[in-house]
C-alpha cells in the first residue's frame, strides 16, 4: 500500500475512474439512473487537473495496492462558499461559521474494495494532513442514504451536527448530504 498525492494526468484518471465507480454504486437509487448512466472514467479528470494546476487549495490524494489504485480523496480549507444551495441570508450566515475549517471535499473507495481498511488509512493521512496546516477541525458532506458512509465517517470520529446541503439533480431529484464534523 502507498499514498500518492495527484499531480499527473495518470493520477487525475485514476481519481475520476474512482470516482465514477463509487457513484454508479453507492448512488444507484437515490441519483436519477440516467444520469449515473452518463458519468465516464473520465467525468471529474479535467476538474482534479485543473484544481492541480491553479493550486486552488483543494489537493486529492490517492491509494494504491501496488499499481492498482483503489481510494482517493480530495482535501481542502471548507468551500463554503460553494454550498449555496439554498439562497437565504440564513444560509450563508450558517455557512460562515465553518469557514476556518478543514473539509474533506470527496472521498470514495473502490467498490470491491470497502471494508479492506484502505478507506481509513487514507482518512488518517488527510486528517494528519489537515492539522499539520493548522486546521482545529473538519468536516465532510455525506448522503444521507448512505448508511455504510456514515458508520465510516462514525467509527472516525465524525458525528452529524445538524446542517444539511440540498444537492438539485435532473428530474426534480434532490439528495440530501448530512454534515459531519470532528475535531482535529
Amino acid at each position: 500500500m502507498h499514498l500518492q498525492d495527484a499531480c499527473t494526468d495518470a493520477h487525475f484518471h485514476d481519481m475520476s475512474r474512482i470516482h465514477a465507480l463509487a457513484w454508479k454504486d453507492s448512488y444507484r437509487g437515490a441519483v436519477p439512473q440516467d444520469y449515473l448512466d452518463a458519468l465516464t472514467e473520465d467525468h471529474w479528470t479535467e476538474i482534479f487537473r485543473q484544481n492541480y494546476e491553479t493550486r486552488n487549495g483543494i489537493h486529492g490524494l490517492l491509494l494504491y495496492r501496488g499499481d492498482a489504485p483503489v481510494a482517493c480523496l480530495n482535501y481542502c480549507r471548507a468551500r463554503v462558499d460553494n454550498f449555496n444551495t439554498e439562497d437565504t441570508d440564513e444560509w450563508a450566515e450558517l455557512n460562515a461559521r465553518y469557514r476556518d475549517w478543514g473539509e474533506l471535499a470527496t472521498f470514495y473507495t473502490l467498490p470491491g474494495e470497502q471494508g479492506k481498511g484502505y478507506g481509513s488509512l487514507l482518512m488518517e493521512e488527510a486528517l494528519r494532513r489537515l492539522k499539520a496546516d493548522g486546521y482545529h477541525n473538519v468536516f465532510v458532506f455525506v448522503h444521507r442514504e448512505n448508511a455504510g458512509a456514515r458508520r465510516f465517517y462514525s467509527r472516525h470520529g465524525f458525528a452529524w451536527d445538524g446542517t444539511h446541503a440540498d444537492i438539485h439533480f435532473p428530474h426534480n431529484t434532490i439528495c440530501v448530504d448530512l454534515r459531519y464534523v470532528r475535531a482535529l
